[in-house]
């Protein structure tokens, strides 16, 4: 049967919190990770949740203290290049993923994380 569950993975994130319940560390682990099951510090995490009943999307966005902006940036291009990938990977809308690629480039520029003009 091709939808049969043969495997569960388990993804663990751990959030550090200060007294006023701000992040200030964050560890993950998974054993199917890139690094096995062992913790793995992190300065943020986004995580979409699409709920099967009610067609909502469930958010949690994280980051420490300690993420400079510079960081964010970085970390908001790689994931808004990663978030048109699936899309069209999903989709295969190439015309919709081009117009979000061409954002991501003009979001690269204006945090100039890649050069005016450059590679994504």
């Amino acid at each position: 049967m091709a939808d049969e569950v043969k495997k569960w993975s388990e993804i663990k994130i751990n959030v550090g919190l200060d007294a006023e319940n701000m992040p200030i560390d964050i560890q993950w682990a998974s054993v199917d990770g890139p690094d096995g099951p062992e913790l793995q510090s992190a300065k943020a995490f986004l995580l979409s949740i699409f709920d099967r009943e009610t067609k909502d999307t469930l958010r949690i966005d994280l980051w420490t203290k300690q993420m400079q902006v510079i960081e964010m940036d970085r970390f908001m291009f790689q994931t808004l290049r990663a978030l048109a990938d699936t899309y069209y990977k999903a989709t295969q809308n190439a015309e919709l993923a081009a117009d979000m690629q061409r954002f991501v480039q003009y979001f690269g520029e204006k945090t100039e994380i890649i050069p005016k003009g450059g590679q994504k």
